[in-house]
């Protein structure tokens, strides 16, 4: 994985960096595959209980790379097809994780990268932190990172930023829901670390829960099916062993098991 490097940033934590700074972390093929396989590996990793995705360099990702783009004009319907197949894979793969996933974000981050930091549970950005969506530029379209960034902003956001390819700032971004928190520069990975240490004092199980079950959630109204969904869902979690942890400790005033030591 000569595009990727994985290390373990905290017990319990890894993190994975996109390590192409000459480009920007442009991603191409080889970096798809290395992101799903990556992350693949780490979802199926009992030690690993948060990962951290994140950019070397000035820049988070600048998006696909240009050149990966200009072979995929030129190739075949079938070639796109299965090349847009493993893209699109790699994105739901990271957004499917059962895992809680942080994206470090600093400098640009356009196109794909936009993507990238959506599909992330929470999205810690500097304040140097900037966003395009900026697909239609080239004469191509923000298909496979649309639904992602339609979650994050909502639709007309969504749209607005894929129309005009406007670069917003961090401040904004926030603002939106493109990212969950801004912070200076120098202070990125002391938020992330935070984030982090929220993230480790949850039960795993639960966490995979939650994950679970938001993924059947929609905005809208709560119907028979939802409110029985729910009530199923807190029924059978209760009778965990991690959810007997955790009123245990919570009762006797100590840690629960999950918690590394400080």
């Amino acid at each position: 994985m000569d595009a990727l490097r994985i290390h373990t940033r905290a017990p319990g934590v890894a993190q994975v960096t996109m390590a192409r700074p000459a480009v920007f972390n442009a991603f191409d093929e080889a970096m798809i595959g290395a992101l799903d396989a990556a992350f693949a590996q780490l979802e199926a990793d009992p030690a690993v209980r948060v990962i951290v995705l994140a950019g070397e360099g000035r820049h988070f990702s600048a998006g696909a790379d240009l050149q990966w783009m200009q072979r995929a004009s030129e190739a075949s319907l079938q070639w796109n097809v299965a090349d847009a197949r493993r893209f699109a894979g790699m994105l739901a793969r990271i957004e499917r994780a059962p895992k809680p996933t942080v994206a470090r974000v600093q400098g640009a981050a356009l196109g794909g990268g936009v993507g990238l930091t959506c599909v992330c549970d929470l999205a810690i950005a500097a304040d140097n932190a900037s966003f395009s969506v900026s697909e239609a530029k080239f004469g191509i379209l923000p298909s496979v990172i649309g639904p992602y960034v339609t979650n994050a902003v909502g639709k007309r956001q969504a749209r607005r930023l894929a129309l005009t390819t406007e670069r917003v700032g961090a401040a904004e971004a926030l603002s939106m829901g493109l990212v969950t928190r801004v912070v200076a520069a120098d202070a990125l990975d002391a938020a992330v670390d935070e984030a982090v240490a929220q993230l480790l004092a949850g039960g795993p199980n639960a966490q995979r829960e939650i994950k679970a079950l938001f993924a059947q959630l929609h905005e809208g109204p709560v119907t028979d099916a939802v409110v029985e969904l729910t009530a199923q869902t807190i029924a059978r979690v209760r009778g965990t062993d991690e959810a007997r942890e955790g009123f245990a400790a919570f009762l006797s005033k100590r840690p629960a098991l999950w918690i590394p030591p400080a």
